[in-house]
Order: C-alpha cells, then sequence, then structure tokens
C-alpha cells in the first residue's frame, strides 16, 4: 500500500460562534467545540485512507480559554500518527482577530480514528510520510502516545 503525506489529508475549516453554539454562561459550549473537532478529525482521516472511519477515542482535549458569540474559529487538522489500521490526528482550535488575522490557541486534541472495511471491522490503511521535522516529531510523539494508550487500557481490563 503506497504512502500518504501529511499534506495531502491537512484539512482547516473556520466557524462563526453563533447563539445555538453557545452554553448557559454565554460562551462556547465545550460540546460543540467536541462535535467540530471529531467532525475535522473525520475528514482529515478519510482523506488519508480514503475508506470508511469511526471515531475510537479522544486521546486528549485541552480547553485554554472561553469563546464568546460572534468570535471566529478556525480549526486546522493534521495527520501526526498512522498504525496498522488506527490514525491520530491533531485538531489545533484557534479563536482569529477578524482585524489582525492573529490566531491564539484555545483547543488542542489527538482523535484516533479506525478504518472499516464492509463489515465494520478493522482494516490497514496507507502508511504516513512524514517529510518535515515537525511531522517527524509528531510521528515519534504519536508512537508514544500509542504506547500510553495501550498501557491505559490494559489498566482497564
Amino acid at each position: 500500500m503506497e504512502g500518504r503525506r501529511v499534506c495531502e489529508s491537512e484539512t482547516e475549516q473556520v466557524y462563526i460562534v453563533m447563539p445555538q453554539h453557545l452554553n448557559g454562561h454565554g460562551s462556547l459550549f465545550g460540546g460543540q467545540l467536541a462535535m467540530w473537532i471529531d467532525t475535522i478529525a473525520g475528514i482529515v482521516a478519510t482523506r488519508h485512507c480514503r475508506m470508511r472511519i469511526t471515531t475510537a477515542a479522544i486521546d486528549n482535549l485541552n480547553f485554554r480559554e472561553s469563546v464568546y458569540q460572534s468570535e471566529v474559529v478556525v480549526m486546522r487538522g493534521r495527520m501526526t500518527y498512522v498504525g496498522r489500521t488506527s490514525m491520530e490526528v491533531r485538531i489545533d482550535s484557534y479563536v482569529e482577530d477578524m482585524r489582525t488575522g492573529a490566531r491564539r490557541l484555545i483547543n488542542t486534541a489527538f482523535v484516533i480514528e479506525v478504518a472499516l472495511d464492509e463489515n465494520n471491522r478493522p482494516r490497514p490503511v496507507p502508511p504516513l510520510i512524514p517529510e518535515t521535522e515537525e511531522e517527524i516529531n509528531y510521528f515519534k510523539s504519536g508512537e508514544k502516545r500509542r504506547q500510553m494508550r495501550k498501557e491505559k487500557q490494559t489498566l482497564y481490563e
């Protein structure tokens, strides 16, 4: 199976925070952000493997600050690690200042996606070809996170 480069599946999506996205305190509902993250991760994974996928886990979800109505949220997703059937996607979420274009990081999440065959069983995916030093470092970190997930999973079995 031929490998794919990170840039082949990288995705960016922009949202404006509307009243229906707010919680009772007037800030972006965390569940809304989680839904956007899951959607972007699914797009990145599907672009990488060109197969049906499912979300296996959201490994990390760190909220750094609140987001309010009318603010613009920019989400950037990219493949960081690929195993045999699973893929790790990093989603960085920013608030963009529409006057200056400056972005503030508000959230980082790692989402694990699994490719599925016609019987909804995991199937092999193309390997990832990291090219830049940053991509290579993300890949190495992804290997470590994968090992930590495996160790954590055995604790609950």
